[in-house]
């Protein structure tokens, strides 16, 4: 029997298709058009990502019906317009790349990393995470982080050879210990290990408030800088206009105490419910994180 594929699983095999046509095969500004018509097809549709969407996007504030519909269908606007940018960083020269993005607090982690223990960094779905990791690249800070395994083996060839190209160590996540093992020698290596961390893929999370609301949260980027001693921070994105925003947290440090390390992975939580409430359209979470709905998900 073949195993049927969840809806986002085909939603993002959609777009990475779509998008890679596009961005090969027309201009800028025409693709651009293109992926928001999409999006907004897409959103039309109102799917199980879609619907999964309003529901996240719901705990970021009290919204009547229609502002959080227009809010759900902005985020799918954005969402597509990461994958826009994510199919022409390739092609973009370094200058580029560096100066479409902004930071805030960045100073902080500059100079933590030059300490030489590496620097273990937290993010949610945000803006182009894709278009963070090359700028950190470019800028001195090599980054390593973790693809989740894509069905088609194909799809997900592509993603670690394009995020390759663009300068980043790119460790499949495994089952075990390997992944953590693979983390740590970046960290020994003196890199950034960039692990986006609004969704728990391991059932082995922390229960945290996120938005008000129980969540479940990875406790990978905490334990990691637990291990190895590198600090642990969190970071949000949002577009601003043509810009990438990148607001960075202080650097914390993790110990080895699973009380501990469930604290931590709260104040990553912490910082960012502040990200999301203030930039919510730009948090593409198509899929269930709060304990209710898994809950419910679980009951289906």
């Amino acid at each position: 029997m073949i195993a049927r594929r969840a809806p986002h699983e085909r939603l993002v095999e959609t777009a990475f298709a779509l998008g890679w046509a596009l961005t090969r095969h027309s201009p800028e500004p025409v693709a651009e058009r293109l992926l928001e018509h999409a999006a907004d097809r897409i959103y039309r549709q109102q799917g199980a990502g879609v619907r999964q969407l309003r529901a996240n996007l719901a705990r970021s504030g009290t919204l009547p019906g229609p502002v959080l519909d227009q809010l759900t269908q902005d985020a799918m606007r954005s969402y597509f317009r990461y994958w826009h940018e994510a199919f022409r960083l390739p092609g973009w020269s370094a200058s580029r790349v560096v100066d479409s993005v902004v930071t805030s607090n960045e100073q902080p982690l500059r100079s933590a990393y030059a300490e030489g223990r590496g620097a273990v960094i937290a993010l949610p779905h945000m803006a182009n995470w894709d278009l963070a990791g090359a700028w950190a690249c470019l800028t001195g800070m090599p980054v390593s982080t973790v693809a989740e395994r894509l069905e088609p083996k194909t799809l997900f060839d592509r993603f670690v050879a394009y995020r390759e190209r663009l300068g980043m160590e790119v460790i499949p996540l495994s089952e075990g210990a390997r992944t953590m093992s693979a983390l740590r020698s970046s960290i020994g290596r003196r890199r950034l290990v960039c692990l986006v961390a609004d969704r728990d893929l391991t059932n082995a999370g922390a229960e945290v408030m996120l938005l008000g609301e129980a969540a479940r949260l990875p406790i990978g980027p905490a334990a990691l800088a637990a291990a190895t001693g590198a600090p642990l921070l969190a970071a949000t994105l949002s577009f601003r206009g043509p810009l990438l925003r990148i607001d960075f947290s202080e650097p914390q440090s993790v110990r080895r105490h699973r009380d501990d390390i469930n604290a931590a992975t709260q104040t990553v939580a912490d910082w960012f419910t502040a990200g999301i409430r203030r930039h919510a359209v730009d948090w593409h979470m198509l899929q269930p994180v709060f304990v209710a709905d898994l809950r419910r998900r679980a009951v289906v």
